[in-house]
């Protein structure tokens, strides 16, 4: 019998941490819609702002793109709304919470991953609506939406891992959510977001190939308006950087880990 009890703790404690993730998702979720007069519709408004903020700026002004280009700016911004506010959000979890992980046994390194399934909710809604709107437009319904889980997963997995390394050196160096924001300032300019790569000088082409979200963006707009599966090198490069991004900032958080209750 004993030697069963390694792995009945290991059960109950993976039990338990899925409820807490369960519960803290629940409470986020409610936190940031319920109350309100529009509720959950916020997570739409907010995107469609941005959406119509930046087609009237780069079709109507700037007179980039054709009739089409505000459907491939919305499906590049999909993937990186998720990732820039999971990791922007993670940075200040463990500081916010800091009752929870100084006065108990708390798991910390939940907290990252419960945003990431909050955002999720909200994501996978939009993504639905945009289907439809894109296909009213463009006259058909793409079969490729069944595989877009696979790269949220993906996604999700580098959007986490970079989301504990920010949160655990926020306990230490105060000043990292601030860094993180003006990261993610460049970084959303450096992402073929609102101009086609064809249109990135040659000699800056190796900033796509370094960048994970440049595939990410262009996964999404292959299966949401080409009716087209990513290639399996965008693929292989999406887990990799996922899979590595994940391991590393869970080692980093582990390590950082030992001193949080003595600096929170």
């Amino acid at each position: 019998m004993p030697k069963h009890i390694p792995g009945s703790l290991f059960a109950r404690n993976l039990i338990e941490r899925r409820s807490l993730i369960v519960q803290l998702v629940r409470r986020d979720f409610h936190q940031r819609y319920v109350g309100s007069s529009a509720g959950w519709l916020w997570g739409l408004i907010h995107p469609l702002v941005l959406l119509a903020s930046y087609t009237f700026i780069f079709v109507y002004c700037l007179k980039v793109g054709d009739k089409n280009y505000p459907l491939v700016l919305f499906a590049g911004m999909l993937p990186w709304l998720l990732f820039s506010e999971t990791v922007t959000r993670s940075s200040g979890s463990l500081v916010e919470q800091s009752n929870l992980i100084t006065k108990t046994m708390f798991p910390s390194e939940i907290l990252p991953v419960s945003i990431f399934l909050s955002l999720l909710l909200s994501h996978f809604l939009t993504v639905f609506l945009f289907a439809i709107v894109a296909a009213f437009f463009i006259g058909h319904l793409s079969p490729m939406l069944a595989f877009l889980p696979v790269f949220t997963f993906l996604l999700g997995l580098f959007a986490i891992g970079l989301g504990w390394i920010a949160a655990a050196l926020q306990v230490y160096l105060r000043d990292t959510s601030q860094i993180v924001a003006v990261i993610m300032t460049f970084w959303m300019w450096l992402t073929p977001i609102f101009i086609p790569e064809s249109k990135i000088p040659s000699w800056a082409q190796f900033v796509l190939k370094v960048n994970p979200l440049a595939y990410l963006v262009r996964a999404y707009r292959r299966m949401l308006l080409e009716q087209a599966m990513p290639s399996l090198p965008d693929l292989g490069w999406i887990a990799l950087f996922g899979a590595t991004a994940f391991i590393c900032g869970g080692l980093i958080f582990r390590h950082l880990k030992r001193g949080f209750a003595d600096v929170l």
